[in-house]
């Protein structure tokens, strides 16, 4: 006859049912560790070293790009700074640059009530791969070029890749926005200042380009003014609309004539 084997106690059957349990939920929770981990390294990556690196990589472009010093005068008494020359304003037709070609860098924009933020560069196209995530701010090819009859309109971030319009929502009608344009070719003349002004604001969905017509809002009107949008996405952290800001043309002036009062510190 064959030994019958004897039942196994329900307290230990009870045990090493607790201990699979309890050995099951261990791994769960350092799996889901290590996904909180992984989760918190994308966020910091994401939401502070793009900055780092996008900061360092647009001041290097803007170096690269800005040729051209303003003019300056002997620093004034008890200073050792030299003083900036004040730009006359010009509002006659300023000089235009030809359309580029996509990802060239050809201007750079600074906007004063953003105290602290540097100056930006812009360039041709807006997709994010080749130009927002890492060039900065990207013009919407089609629409005017700086200082042109029609929408000069511009895309950047509002949060990571150095988030160029993170503060967007500061400006204010009447704010100036000064552009920049750089020689790209010595036919195409000196390098130019442009300054905007804001005009107005809306919130609008992702799929109105309307806002970037030669005339903001109405596509099918002849311009007849020299415009500037700026887009963004809104609210922060989220793609599910967009943030414009219309500018008019202001006045110009040429880089060798001085800095525009609006920068220039000494300016009064």
């Amino acid at each position: 006859m064959t030994a019958v084997e004897p039942a196994e106690p329900a307290a230990r059957r009870r045990s090493r049912a607790s201990r699979v349990v309890y050995g099951v939920i261990g791994v769960i929770g350092e799996i889901l560790i290590t996904l909180g981990l992984l989760l918190f390294g994308f966020l910091v990556w994401q939401l502070w070293w793009t900055d780092v690196q996008g900061n360092r990589a647009q001041a290097e472009i803007v170096r690269e790009v800005v040729r051209e010093a303003p003019p300056t005068v002997a620093p004034s008494p008890g200073s050792t700074k030299p003083a900036e020359v004040v730009a006359k304003p010009r509002h006659d037709d300023p000089p235009v640059l030809k359309d580029q070609k996509h990802a060239t860098t050809f201007a750079t924009m600074q906007v004063p009530r953003w105290d602290g933020e540097p100056e930006r560069p812009i360039s041709e196209g807006t997709d994010r791969a080749t130009v927002l995530d890492v060039l900065g701010v990207g013009h919407y090819e089609g629409t005017a070029m700086p200082g042109d009859i029609g929408n000069f309109a511009v895309a950047g971030h509002r949060t990571t890749y150095a988030k160029p319009f993170n503060r967007i929502l500061e400006l204010k009608k009447g704010d100036p926005v000064v552009v920049r344009t750089t020689t790209l070719d010595g036919s195409e003349g000196t390098d130019t200042w442009y300054v905007y002004r804001v005009v107005s604001t809306q919130v609008v969905p992702p799929t109105d380009v309307d806002v970037i017509a030669p005339v903001p809002n109405e596509p099918y009107a002849k311009p007849t003014k020299r415009m500037m949008t700026m887009t963004t996405c809104h609210p922060m952290y989220s793609a599910r609309e967009r943030f414009i800001v219309h500018l008019e043309l202001d006045y110009w002036a040429p880089v060798s004539s001085g800095t525009p009062a609006e920068l220039v510190s000494n300016a009064g």
